[in-house]
């Protein structure tokens, strides 16, 4: 079974210990797979081995900066983003690192595509891309002792010029593209919908229990 909590706009920080909270349940062999799907506020966050120099000028604006326990380099979270945090415990799928990024991608590729736009992959990038040249959707993870968490971030109709001030992901010259800027819905809640039937199919979940952030977040952090 997958607990689904979808509990609108949550802080980043905040986010990151509701995530901590639900690993440790995990890992206590507590609970069940739980993904998130949630909004942030305005957000800069650098890997866990991001070198600060890509943040640019976004370190010098009014957006917060937060150093993250995820992998990869530096990127842009806000309103209109979609951002997903599946935490599994990988021993009930495929104890492969590289096998559950390339899931993780995967998911979002089948999405878009029932969403009307081709995505895929590009050799050496991590994340999702269109034509292979504009990065759609971003893909950074964090696993402890086989328990998953962070993961990605699509984008849907968010301000792409969150991104202008930074470099993407460590990337030179990266375009970033969105659902609404390749003339697909603007609209969150259906995208959600279409990200978490992908998600559910992809990893093989054939029941799916939605829960309020309290019951399945905020309860464990209490």
């Amino acid at each position: 079974m997958l607990a689904i909590a979808r509990p609108g706009r949550v802080a980043y920080d905040e986010a990151t210990r509701w995530q901590e909270a639900l690993v440790a349940r995990r890992l206590a062999g507590e609970g069940t797979d739980t993904l998130l799907l949630l909004e942030h506020p305005e957000v800069y966050t650098l890997g866990r081995g991001a070198d600060p120099r890509f943040l640019g000028r976004g370190a010098e604006g009014d957006v917060p900066v937060v150093r993250s326990s995820r992998g990869g380099q530096v990127t842009w979270h806000g309103p209109g983003q979609l951002v997903g945090y599946p935490i599994l415990d990988l021993r009930g799928h495929r104890q492969d690192v590289r096998w559950y990024v390339r899931e993780v991608e995967q998911v979002l590729i089948d999405a878009l595509a029932t969403l009307g736009i081709a995505a895929g992959r590009v050799d050496g990038l991590p994340g999702v891309w269109v034509d292979g040249k504009r990065k759609i959707a971003s893909v950074g993870i964090a696993i402890r002792r086989w328990v998953t968490w962070h993961g990605f971030a699509l984008n849907v109709a968010p301000d792409l010029s969150g991104f202008a001030a930074i470099t993407p992901c460590g990337i030179d010259g990266v375009e970033m593209t969105s659902i609404a800027r390749e003339d697909g819905t603007p609209d969150l809640e259906p995208v959600t919908d279409v990200v978490l039937a992908a998600f559910a199919a992809r990893f093989g979940y054939d029941r799916l229990a939605a829960v309020s952030a309290g019951e399945q977040v905020g309860a464990v952090c209490a």
